[in-house]
């Protein structure tokens, strides 16, 4: 990235600005990118673990597999899913807060006896689903900031920093140079002038 720079001391204070700025904002952006990366661990963690849960308790159903076609189709039903905000290092995620299901009315007495278990063991399956599914979009979030994050602190380490610091360098030198040559022109008009008056 090119900065664009004038050589004057107007600039100078500009660039100076800007690079403190970024020298400043720096350690707090690696923060937040460390903590976002951590945040991404433990959401993706959560996710494998859920989704081991999950598989494990449908395996545990399995034998019951011709059971499961006496089970009434729409008995259960998942009414609502109430979600909640909560921002981590700046980045809104999803908390699962509570899933609403409907059972619909059956007969205990005229139903396989299993049916209530059933009930149960399928709220619970699709409660971890429903978890996992969150888990993973928040995974998705943190990963998506994560990333923007990273970019940042890239660009501010890797290409304005330096930029910035590169720039004054060059306007000091060429600031001096200047001051340098005004300098020599005056020693040397000094020089002509006492030559002159010399003679």
């Amino acid at each position: 990235m090119a900065i664009k720079f004038q050589y004057n001391k107007t600039s100078v204070q500009n660039l100076n600005k800007q690079l403190k700025i970024r020298v400043r904002a720096l350690p707090t952006i690696k923060n937040k990118e460390s903590a976002l990366r951590m945040e991404v661990k433990k959401a993706k963690d959560k996710v494998h673990s859920l989704d081991g849960e999950l598989r494990a308790d449908i395996l545990k159903y399995d034998g019951m597999r011709s059971l499961w076609n006496e089970f009434e189709p729409g008995l259960v039903s998942v009414d609502d899913v109430k979600l909640e905000v909560k921002k981590i290092a700046g980045v809104k995620t999803p908390v699962l807060t509570d899933i609403i299901f409907s059972v619909k009315e059956f007969s205990l007495f005229e139903s396989p006896v299993w049916f209530y278990d059933g009930v149960n063991i399928l709220k619970n399956i699709v409660a971890i689903a429903i978890e996992k599914e969150i888990f993973s979009v928040k995974m998705e979030l943190l990963e998506k900031a994560r990333r923007k994050t990273t970019q940042k602190v890239n660009l501010y380490e890797k290409v304005q920093i330096p930029g910035f610091q590169e720039a004054l360098l060059k306007i000091k030198r060429f600031m001096e140079d200047e001051e340098n040559l005004s300098k020599s022109s005056q020693k040397i008009v000094k020089t002509r002038q006492m030559m002159e008056e010399a003679s």
